[in-house]
């Protein structure tokens, strides 16, 4: 019996497994060790994970997150191993999350556009390249964080008509005001702006808003996955940007001459399918 978890900075998606079989599944907040200490995530895991285990005990922890890497992933181990009394613990990156689930066992580019993007050449066995991302200030192009802020500098910039304005301050409740307390002196601003991009999603019909969807999601093709072989594999994608912007996804992919592979909005059904396959030899 083994335990995954998918996390991103706004919540962590978890499953116990046994022989590929889901056995119980929930959802805590994010965990992030780029933005929570070691103490953090372990009220965390008390808080919200253990309690809907429901007395489920794992032989082994696979913990696939945002920011885990270095120290940071080993901070997150030591979180978990003290958690949950387990010494089986791997704890790797969202983006080899994202390349097992799309991928499996076979070579491809896997890609990543939630609350942030990433992105990356997998051979099937590890991560061979990867342009980094750079977070949502000067890079993660096509995620929620990025159209989130773009649609709010359009607003506030007048680039978009007053009246998409108005709806806007008034669905959210927000004010100019506001929204600069919120990006610039609160934490987690990219949860933040990553909330603000449903109402995009909501306004596709509006020419400026599927203009700014889609030319993002071109900047992330151009400015990411272009670096990889993408005329010989498909480029597949995971996470909820990237579910529900498929149409746009897809006309920005045929734009840049890119071949679309699966999309996936989360890749925990993925992962319990690598973990019940093994490699061939």
């Amino acid at each position: 019996m083994i335990l995954l978890a998918d996390s991103g900075s706004t919540k962590t998606d978890w499953c116990v497994t046994e022989s590929g079989k889901p056995l119980k599944q929930l959802t805590t907040r994010g965990i992030n060790p780029y933005f929570q200490t070691e103490e953090e995530i372990e009220q965390t895991i008390a808080a919200e994970l253990q309690p809907g285990l429901d007395g489920l005990y794992p032989d082994g922890v696979h913990f696939y997150g945002a920011g885990c890497i270095n120290d940071k992933a080993e901070a997150v181990s030591r979180a978990l191993t003290r958690s949950l009394d387990t010494d089986s613990v791997e704890v790797c990156t969202d983006m080899l999350a994202a390349a097992r689930a799309l991928c499996g066992h076979r070579a491809g580019i896997a890609c990543i556009l939630g609350t942030g993007s990433n992105s990356c050449f997998y051979n099937g066995r590890e991560i061979e390249a990867n342009v980094s991302p750079l977070g949502f200030i000067l890079g993660d192009e096509g995620s929620g964080a990025c159209l989130g802020k773009l649609l709010v500098g359009d607003l506030l910039k007048g680039q978009m008509p007053a009246a998409l304005k108005d709806a806007f301050l008034s669905e959210y409740g927000l004010t100019p005001a506001e929204i600069i307390d919120r990006v610039y002196r609160r934490p987690f601003p990219n949860r933040f702006l990553a909330g603000l991009s449903p109402f995009l999603a909501a306004h596709l019909q509006e020419p400026c808003v599927h203009r700014l969807v889609t030319d993002n999601f071109r900047a992330f093709l151009s400015r990411n996955v272009k670096h990889y072989d993408y005329h010989r594999y498909e480029v597949h994608f995971t996470g909820s940007v990237a579910f529900h912007y498929r149409p746009l996804l897809a006309e920005a992919a045929e734009a840049e001459g890119i071949r679309l592979g699966q999309i996936l909005k989360s890749p925990m059904e993925g992962l319990i399918a690598y973990h019940a396959t093994p490699a061939n030899p």
